[in-house]
């Protein structure tokens, strides 16, 4: 049985005493910042991406024309701390390409459109998921999303708010359906805590866990 919105509002007040907000992406931040910074920190550390996006920042401007036009080796070079940096680069020079020449350099056209449309303009771009978007979405336009990084879908999945054989889609929407619409950027960002700092991918620590009478596995790892 999945947890109720009752017991979800008490994990996250308990959530709000016990566990730091991730201080990566600001919330109203420029979207195409944003875009950029969540490209870098896939498959990354908090830190590694901050060194990487601030290399970035001292060699070039941050608008899709700059980026766009730009040599791939020094954005290549710029962002190597943060690894799969060709990858990266070719994700980032993309959709740098594709807001240049359909959005006159503005993400602002995309995220003016209905939630569902921009959503999936942004999900069309090669190389950028439903994670990222949702980001974009919910960090910058304060759209109505739960972005599902690794820790929140292992969290997710430990405590019962969703099942264990869950997609992307199913948790997001447990989640935006259990949390008021107000508290889907606290939600997002305690549950990144909390997997940080107590539910561990491998070593959860369920005996200190502030939350732990709710759990639905107790250091089961999944």
């Amino acid at each position: 049985m999945l947890v109720t919105a009752q017991t979800a509002k008490e994990m996250l007040n308990i959530l709000r005493q016990t566990v730091a907000v991730p201080s990566l992406v600001k919330a109203k931040s420029d979207p195409f910042e944003t875009l950029v910074v969540t490209i870098i920190s896939q498959n990354t550390a908090d830190k590694n991406t901050d060194t990487a996006f601030t290399r970035l920042k001292h060699c070039f401007q941050i608008t899709p024309k700059v980026l766009a036009e730009a040599n791939p080796a020094q954005i290549e070079e710029c962002i190597k701390p943060a690894g799969l940096y060709k990858n990266k680069t070719c994700t980032i020079q993309t959709a740098s390409k594709i807001i240049h020449e359909k959005y006159n350099d503005s993400l602002q056209i995309v995220l003016a459109l209905p939630f569902e449309e921009a959503r999936k303009i942004l999900i069309e771009m090669p190389g950028v998921g439903p994670k990222t978007a949702d980001v974009v979405l919910l960090f910058s336009a304060q759209k109505p999303t739960i972005p599902v990084d690794t820790h929140v879908k292992r969290v997710s999945k430990r405590l019962g708010i969703a099942p264990k054989t869950s997609n992307y889609e199913t948790i997001r929407l447990n989640l935006q359906n259990l949390f008021n619409e107000t508290d889907y950027l606290t939600a997002h960002q305690l549950l990144i805590g909390h997997g940080r700092k107590f539910c561990k991918a491998q070593k959860p620590l369920c005996n200190i866990c502030p939350i732990n009478s709710y759990c639905k596995t107790k250091a089961e790892v999944i």
